[in-house]
């Protein structure tokens, strides 16, 4: 990301951006710990859910049955505008 970046604003010294990439990283996981969702407008929305225990699951190696504690997962939602983006051009690899 970091050198994409570099090539698109070469005026931005390396470590400004590295801090920039860094310090948004860093706030979206903090938001995401404290159990907070994140959107990024045109991007998608990232969210913390709960699964629930299971006290039925089955180990698919050994074939007993285990029991999952509750567990904390992240979800990522797409937005529209990137959902169509990145449609549009499946469709036009595949059929153009």
């Amino acid at each position: 990301i970091i050198q994409k970046l570099k090539k698109k604003y070469p005026n931005i010294p390396q470590y400004t951006l590295k801090r920039l990439v860094d310090l948004t990283f860093s706030k979206i996981s903090k938001e995401l710990e404290r159990g907070n969702s994140v959107e990024l407008r045109k991007f998608g929305r990232w969210s913390v859910k709960n699964s629930k225990k299971k006290y039925n699951a089955i180990n698919p190696k050994t074939g007993q049955k285990i029991y999952v504690p509750n567990k904390k997962k992240i979800i990522f939602k797409m937005s529209k505008n990137l959902k169509s983006k990145i449609n549009s051009k499946l469709w036009k690899r595949r059929f153009l």
